[in-house]
């Protein structure tokens, strides 16, 4: 059953380029459906989560990522009687506007652009889907309608000092910023936080940067290993540790479940709209289970980001970011010709241009571009 605030289909405020209705679809789902067959969505696969694409098959890329989040943003809108379809484009969409390389990419490229307005994922995801993506015979983007891009925008709440990309596009588009985003999105965005502590702690085991040892010492694992050791004997290492982190993921979202029940009843919201102007997010841990999601990032922090397997990737990483961004800047003809930003251009248009183009990369192709420009040997030459 449908929840009085959830997100109704019938009420969106529509899309920018009027197309008329689907015979079967709601505007939600056809909102997902774009996303998923974007190139931007396509490009996630070979995108860094933690470890770059080609250390090893099995560990998450941005794409198994993106999956899992929507996967829990499912489970969770459903459970709580919120739009399903709403809440998985905005889960899905989250993350197309990472650079290769994760994180280090995003941070080498904010320094890149820290002249000229600055770098920030979520707002190139928002630009992926509103013009970059050119596709459609009637208008670039995707044509998403206004709560799925409200949703990119702000999932993690309102947005009062925008960067550059996000405060263009509202200025044409209001995207009501200061205030919070739909239930839905707020779904998406705790989904993010849980599909990732999870998956990063099941990536970290796999590469052997710690150990089940080590993570028994934060309690919430210790509770999910002894809870299988209690009920199993003698399993295999691997049984044992996934079964030990199915728990702790159920308990992650079963507290949500509970939490976010009694903030939606508590909210008197009677809209979608009621639930944006709430002075608080209504999607949310328990204090204690903050806590416990806080323990773990620090340790993955401290065992994971940092560690000297990881460290090293990321130096080149920057790097490859960084000079491949100056050596554009420099020389704007070496892009491809559809990228030519030309010598006329503004530095800052210039400086956007390459960010887009820069930002687009999968780590592969960043990876290839790279040798073909800096590689003294010549072998990376040929196009």
């Amino acid at each position: 059953m449908t929840a009085i605030y959830a997100s109704k289909p019938e009420d969106s405020r529509g899309r920018v380029f009027d197309e008329g209705g689907s015979a079967h679809r709601s505007p939600f789902q056809r909102d997902r459906d774009r996303i998923i067959h974007s190139s931007g969505f396509r490009r996630l696969k070979h995108k860094t989560q933690v470890f770059v694409e080609h250390e090893g098959d099995y560990f998450r890329t941005r794409l198994t990522h993106t999956i899992e989040v929507g996967q829990v943003g499912r489970t969770i809108a459903g459970a709580l009687g919120l739009n399903i379809d709403l809440t998985e484009a905005v889960a899905l969409a989250h993350d197309l506007g990472h650079t290769p390389f994760g994180h280090t990419g995003e941070d080498a490229l904010n320094e890149c652009m820290k002249d000229y307005g600055g770098f920030d994922h979520n707002a190139q995801a928002l630009k992926i889907v509103t013009s970059l993506e050119k596709h459609y015979a009637d208008f670039d983007g995707l044509n998403l309608t206004w709560e799925t891009l409200e949703g990119i925008a702000k999932h993690n709440g309102p947005v009062l000092d925008p960067p550059f990309a996000l405060r263009e596009y509202n200025e044409k588009h209001d995207l009501e910023l200061h205030t919070f985003a739909s239930a839905e999105a707020q779904v998406a965005a705790i989904s993010d936080d849980i599909a990732y502590n999870n998956h990063d702690l099941d990536d970290g085991l796999r590469a052997g940067v710690f150990t089940v040892e080590q993570m028994r010492e934060l309690p919430i694992i210790r509770r999910g290993f002894d809870a299988v050791d209690a009920k199993y004997s003698n399993l295999d290492v691997s049984r044992r540790r996934h079964e030990a982190l199915r728990r702790v993921f159920g308990e992650m979202v079963e507290d949500v479940l509970v939490v976010s029940r009694a903030r939606l009843a508590a909210s008197g919201a009677k809209s979608s709209q009621d639930i944006r102007e709430l002075d608080a997010q209504v999607i949310q841990f328990s204090d204690a289970m903050l806590e416990e999601v806080n323990t773990i990032r620090q340790f993955l922090f401290d065992n994971m980001y940092r560690h000297w397997r990881v460290r090293r990737m990321r130096r080149k990483a920057a790097k490859i970011v960084d000079e491949m961004f100056k050596l554009f800047m420099e020389d704007p003809f070496l892009l491809p010709p559809e990228w030519n930003a030309g010598m006329d251009a503004s530095l800052t248009d210039r400086a956007r241009l390459i960010t887009d183009y820069v930002a687009g990369m999968t780590d592969r192709f960043a990876l290839q571009e790279y040798e073909k420009l800096m590689d003294p040997t010549l072998k990376g030459v040929k196009n």
